[in-house]
């Protein structure tokens, strides 16, 4: 399973940012996607979670500011199912690489990370 993460960059303090993440059908039928999210000389935080069932979870620093969504994959060997982190209000301590994360009992994946900057 390939999980490919696009969307990063640089923007100014109250910026947005769209993340997207694609993966395989066969992963979006039953898994929990995540984003996380780990800052310099920080450990990985989870940031926002979705469920097979669309039930979404968000850290408290991002509430209100972040939405993660995803398409409806159209079978399981849909390789181009996605989820998307939108990020509004972009503040510098949102400063991290993001990592797409699909998570189902112990097994997990993990995507390559994409820089996203908030800076003036």
């Amino acid at each position: 399973v390939q999980l490919v993460e696009s969307g990063g960059g640089l923007v100014q303090p109250g910026g947005s940012l769209r993340l997207s993440c694609s993966a395989s059908g066969s992963v979006f039928s039953v898994y929990t996607m995540n984003w996380y999210r780990q800052a310099p000389g920080k450990q990985r935080e989870l940031v926002a979670s979705i469920t097979s069932r669309e039930v979404t979870n968000y850290a408290d620093s991002v509430k209100g500011r972040f939405t993660i969504y995803r398409d409806a994959a159209r079978d399981t060997l849909d390789t181009n199912a996605r989820v998307y982190l939108q990020m509004n209000n972009l503040m510098p301590d949102d400063t991290a690489v993001y990592y797409c994360n699909a998570h189902f009992a112990v097994t997990d994946y993990w995507g390559q990370g994409t820089q996203v900057t908030v800076s003036s």
